[in-house]
Order: structure tokens, then sequence, then C-alpha cells
């Protein structure tokens, strides 16, 4: 047996409630169940909502701190490169020796951070780390 309430409606609403229950295969009942189901169902959407909006909202700092840290990064790479092509002589054409010595340099380079990136440690962590 299912429990009987008494609701009092506006008269509009109630004129539309007639109506829709006058269909075949409705009832006002079951009409204002489905509608009493779905609003509750919104309010448990809207608490979800909120439980997801604190963590979108969590991640999107950290996100911006990520983005300032990788621009803060950047512009300190480009700075360093700058100042180095622009203190230091190119080599001339004609010493292959030096050319040699710079690719095997940067070819040590390239392989010191493939090992860094592999061994999950940054190196500027393992600096601030030693520093006193």
């Amino acid at each position: 047996m299912k429990p009987r309430h008494h609701l009092y409606l506006d008269d509009a609403l109630s004129a539309e409630l007639d109506r829709l229950g006058t269909r075949p295969g409705s009832s006002k009942s079951a009409i204002v169940a489905d509608a009493l189901r779905a609003y509750l169902g919104r309010r448990a959407a809207s608490e979800i909502d909120d439980l997801f909006k604190a963590r979108l909202d969590r991640m999107s700092r950290q996100l911006g701190r990520i983005e300032r840290d990788q621009k803060i990064l950047l512009e300190s790479l480009a700075l360093f490169v700058r100042y180095q092509l622009t203190v230091t002589a190119p080599l001339p054409e004609a010493d292959r020796a030096a050319q040699a010595v710079g690719r095997e340099r940067f070819q040590r380079f390239i392989d010191q951070v493939g090992r860094q990136l592999a061994s999950g440690r940054p190196t500027f962590e393992s600096a601030e780390e030693a520093a006193p």
C-alpha cells in the first residue's frame, strides 16, 4: 500500500496536471511521482557538481602554477642561450678538431638529459639539496 499525501497546488498547475492526467496510460500520481523523482535526482546531481567544482578549482590552481613555472624555466633558458651565444665566439670553419669536441660535448649533454629524465630526479632539485 502506498501512503497518501495531500498537496495544495495553484490553479494553473492543477489545470495542467488534470490535462496531463487525462492522457491514456498516465495518472496524476505517476506524473507527480516522476516529477518529484526528477527534482530529487537533480539535487543529488547538484551535490556531485559541488564536489567536482572543488576538485576542478584545485586542479585549475595546480595547472596555473605549472604554467607559471614553465614560463620561468623557458625564460631562464632563453636568457642563458642568448648570453652564451653573445659571449662565445664562433669556431672557425678550419678548426675541425674543436667542432668535433663540440659535437661530442653536445652528445654527452643529450645523453645526460636522457639519464636524468629516466631517473625521475630533476637536476634542479638535486642542486637545491646539495646547496648549504
